[in-house]
């Protein structure tokens, strides 16, 4: 192990981020120079850089700005893509991944960042870090451009279960207002669940329950119900998050990273048309890099898994050092904001709230039978 810094005794505002820098599809010199690139932005960051010691330690030398910033825990084995989350939760102790979620565990890290094998992450954050009591199935949450004043909307889940009732989608619906409240600094949130049509007799029976599971408690969980919302306001400004549950959610986020791509190459191929298109092209240079930056994936890299005893940052495969940087800014976001403890409170809250409203139905249907 090579220790540049005991993290158990750093400043104070030193904030440790735990960074799996062997999971990616272009590797760990990706990893290294997107942490690079958030140190040089944040002062107060600090990192937990788990993989193999001696590439990384070759990595981390040559950038200036993480020495004395950077302690490298060394780990045998990597999660390939194509590992099942099963083999990974029996045999993966020696894993960068399992590394990287054990030091949030212990508490030297708040939160965790990866850009490795999505099942496996999330059965190992489930087995490490365990599920929030309360919390029946963790979500992966992340952000849309959108056309509201903040920039983006909070959509959950995308992918952890393709599974979701009506008490899950209510509990998505509490998490999500968590992390627009305190990652977006919205504070009332407006909550939308996605179904077929915006009319309160369509789509399926769990969805017409959450519907109004949702809307009995927005008032006491400071939120705003705007009812069902349809496809095409997941990048509108109806709402701030947009409930779902994780097959729909996971198949809305890969048509529209596909759809953002496809515009990109269509604009290409328009400006490359002609000479007069490939002079418009130069004279609208400076708006063509504006949208460009809007609409790429990249900027707005990061899944966040909600639900659980600790804060992870799932991190795109495929992302270059402009993703890490971003999956690291928002992680450093939420650990400033002290994200983990608000979220853990409002599940505990609403957890609560649910019980004693059950309890009362279930008193007031017994008086009920007793007093027909």
């Amino acid at each position: 192990m090579t220790l540049s810094k005991d993290h158990n005794t750093a400043g104070a505002g030193r904030i440790v981020i735990s960074v799996d820098a062997m999971g990616g599809d272009h590797g760990p010199a990706a990893v290294v120079a997107g942490i690079a690139h958030s140190a040089k932005k944040n002062p107060e960051l600090d990192f937990l850089l788990h993989g193999d010691q001696p590439v990384l330690q070759k990595l981390v030398s040559k950038r200036k700005i993480l020495s004395g910033r950077c302690e490298i825990r060394h780990a045998d084995d990597v999660v390939s893509m194509e590992d099942k989350p099963s083999q990974v939760m029996r045999h993966g102790k020696a894993t960068s991944m399992w590394s990287t979620l054990d030091a949030v565990r212990a508490g030297e890290a708040t939160v965790a960042v990866s850009c490795g094998n999505t099942g496996a992450l999330m059965a190992l954050a489930m087995i490490r870090l365990r599920k929030l009591p309360g919390v029946n199935r963790p979500a992966i949450a992340i952000l849309w451009p959108s056309r509201n004043p903040q920039g983006f909307n909070v959509m959950l889940d995308v992918g952890a279960d393709i599974r979701a009732d009506a008490k899950d989608l209510l509990q998505y619906a509490l998490m999500g207002v968590s992390y627009a409240r305190n990652g977006m600094e919205l504070s009332r949130p407006r909550i939308g669940l996605l179904n077929v049509g915006t009319e309160e007799h369509k789509g399926r029976a769990e969805l017409k329950e959450a519907h109004e599971l949702i809307r009995e408690n927005a008032e006491r969980g400071n939120f705003e119900f705007v009812g069902f919302v349809e496809g095409g306001d997941i990048p509108g400004n109806v709402c701030d998050v947009i409930v779902t549950d994780g097959f729909t959610g996971n198949v809305a986020l890969k048509t529209g990273e596909g759809t953002a791509s496809l515009i990109g190459d269509l604009l290409k191929q328009a400006f490359a048309f002609s000479p007069l298109s490939r002079l418009a092209s130069l004279l609208a240079v400076t708006s063509l890099r504006r949208l460009q930056k809007r609409i790429d994936p990249r900027r707005v890299n990061g899944g966040v898994f909600l639900g659980l005893n600790g804060t992870v940052v799932k991190s795109h495969g495929s992302a270059d050092a402009t993703g890490v940087s971003a999956a690291v800014k928002l992680a450093f976001e939420l650990a400033k904001s002290g994200f983990g403890d608000k979220l853990a409170a409002r599940v505990a809250s609403a957890s609560a709230q649910t019980q004693d409203a059950a309890t009362s139905g279930a008193e007031s249907a017994q008086e009920k039978e007793q007093n027909p």
